[in-house]
């Protein structure tokens, strides 16, 4: 009865002390990028967003995703540790797309305390024929 009594014990014991443990948490420059205006015979462009693990714990991302093909995602693949930062490369290719106004997010799947965040691309393509 003592060894159950016991074993009980630790294993709660270790269970707060799991629980205890402080989580990743991400924080971003900023979450919104708008690439102005650019011309459509310079259909491909980039941003850089840049992060940081404020948490008490490894950060790692487990999933990038964008709304539509013409996004492309690019990030940290090893786990970043407290108080170093990461970046998120999102590249636009607007080729074969319409001219015009566009806005994307890019869904990020961490093991931070917020555990889904969503960033967002938008600019205006312009056609070939209207530059001067």
């Amino acid at each position: 009865m003592k060894k159950i009594t016991l074993c009980l014990m630790l294993l709660l014991t270790s269970l707060q002390f799991v629980t205890a443990q402080e989580k990743a948490e991400i924080k971003f420059d900023t979450t919104t990028h708008n690439f102005g205006t650019f011309s459509e015979s310079n259909p491909i462009v980039s941003h850089v967003f840049k992060f940081t693990n404020i948490g008490g714990s490894p950060l790692v991302i487990h999933q990038a995703v964008a709304s539509c093909g013409c996004t492309v995602p690019v990030y940290t693949q090893e786990p970043v540790m407290p108080g170093e930062s990461g970046e998120i490369k999102v590249t636009y290719n607007g080729t074969g797309k319409y001219a015009g106004h566009f806005k994307k997010s890019i869904t990020i799947r961490t093991n931070a305390k917020t555990e889904m965040i969503r960033l967002f691309i938008e600019g205006d393509m312009t056609e070939k024929e209207k530059e001067k």
